[in-house]
């Protein structure tokens, strides 16, 4: 029958008695949310003392999960609700916490590692879906230290032994940009700004690919490539309005953050394009730089494959016919290859044997400084000590021990003299 009050959960007012193992409770009929309790008295002391015991309490179930593990369970609960991800999820990300919560090392940790569990157990459970999430979202949702957070999930994943796959490149591209605040006009993006999100994805792609080819994504953080990708690709779409525009400025108008490393991608990314377009025909009379390239990033794309294996990958072959051609040049054929070397530098710069950059990571091109500490100095003046253990392990000869054997009573003789007993 219906009863007064108001459900807490979906408000409706249909509230019904229902009798559960003997217990009255008051339920939602509309939601089913249990609004009262039934109580009952368990022992002795409780029926003397007419205390009652609510139901839960009776039956011990949380007795064996403390409170600490019980708000983590409800925080990662509340996160998979916040991401919007399936049940499914929910329930895998549920299981994982709980199995890491069982080792000594996670229950007595710090209370910040405990709350950047709950989302090393979700990104855990995403990545092996291949659901496209990011470790910096959920930093982000948890106020999270990305460092102490990227620390406990290889903690975890080593822990219980987890095959958890690489986040797909392009699923990441099309998660991170889409949340990107440009493609449509609002008083804070004008209307010189706004970008078609198809376009700038498909350009995006293209550019992260060709920085994936070149070695400046492997073995680094994915997003500052990402956007220096879609900053470049942004430009190159309308570039007489945007190449004003500084990368601070776009991330600001796209409402994300810049990452720290997202200016040195972009030079890199640059430096890759001025390369395809020395091969590119139409632009070879061109003096491009930087900034200009921009304007042709589109061409470049299209004939991307082409102008990298030029670009990174036929250096040998023209130092050889540039070689060559020097080499007939020479006035006998006793001049080596050190005369053909010193005499093209005497070349103009225009008919030189090009050398193109080879095709390696930047770490290999431009290899940090490594400052080797100087050797200890050692000053030795021969005036030091020299034991007679020492002395041994340089006697070689039977008459260098007879030798040794004399000084040796000879010395303690003398000390018997100028101490007698």
């Amino acid at each position: 029958m219906p009863g007064g009050g108001h459900c807490p959960d979906c408000g409706s007012t249909e509230l019904v008695e229902d009798s559960h193992y003997s217990q009255s409770q008051l339920v939602c009929s509309d939601c089913g949310c249990v609004v009262t309790e039934g109580v009952l008295t368990t022992t002795f002391s409780d029926e003397g003392n007419l205390r009652e015991v609510t139901y839960s309490r009776s039956t011990g179930e949380n007795d064996q999960v403390s409170r600490s593990q019980q708000r983590g369970l409800r925080r990662v609960r509340d996160l998979c609700r916040v991401l919007q991800l399936p049940s499914t999820f929910e329930d895998t990300a549920v299981a994982y916490y709980q199995q890491a919560y069982r080792h000594s090392g996670i229950r007595a940790a710090r209370l910040q590692k405990k709350e950047v569990l709950v989302g090393c157990c979700v990104l855990i459970t995403c990545r092996q879906h291949n659901w496209p999430l990011t470790m910096g979202t959920v930093c982000a949702l948890l106020y999270a230290d990305l460092d102490v957070f990227s620390g406990t999930y290889m903690q975890i994943v080593k822990l219980l032994g987890l095959d958890v796959p690489s986040l797909c490149l392009a699923d990441l591209v099309k998660t991170y940009c889409s949340s990107f605040r440009l493609f449509q006009a609002s008083p804070s993006v004008p209307a010189k700004y706004v970008e078609d999100k198809e376009k700038m994805l498909s350009r995006t792609l293209q550019l992260v690919e060709l920085a994936d080819e070149t070695w400046l994504v492997t073995g680094r953080h994915p997003l500052p490539v990402i956007t220096a990708a879609t900053f470049l690709a942004w430009q190159s779409l309308q570039p007489s309005h945007r190449l004003t525009c500084s990368l601070a400025r776009f991330c600001k108008l796209a409402n994300v953050d810049l990452p720290y490393p997202a200016s040195s991608r972009l030079q890199e990314l640059l430096s890759v394009l001025l390369r395809m377009a020395e091969r590119l025909a139409w632009l070879q009379v061109l003096k491009l730089d930087k900034r200009s390239v921009v304007k042709h990033i589109g061409d470049l794309l299209q004939h991307r494959h082409t102008l990298v294996r030029k670009a990174f990958r036929d250096g040998t072959a023209e130092m050889e016919a540039g070689e060559k051609e020097l080499r007939g040049r020479c006035q006998g054929p006793e001049q080596g290859k050190e005369e053909v070397a010193s005499s093209s530098l005497d070349l103009p710069e225009g008919k030189r044997p090009a050398s193109p950059t080879p095709l390696l990571p930047p770490c290999m091109l431009k290899p940090p400084k490594r400052i080797c500490p100087p050797p200890p100095v050692s000053t030795v003046t021969g005036d030091e000590n020299i034991s007679d253990s020492e002395i041994e392990q340089y006697l070689r000869t039977p008459q260098e021990i007879k030798d040794f054997e004399k000084a040796q009573a000879a010395r303690q003789a003398a000390r018997s003299v100028s101490n007698p007993p």
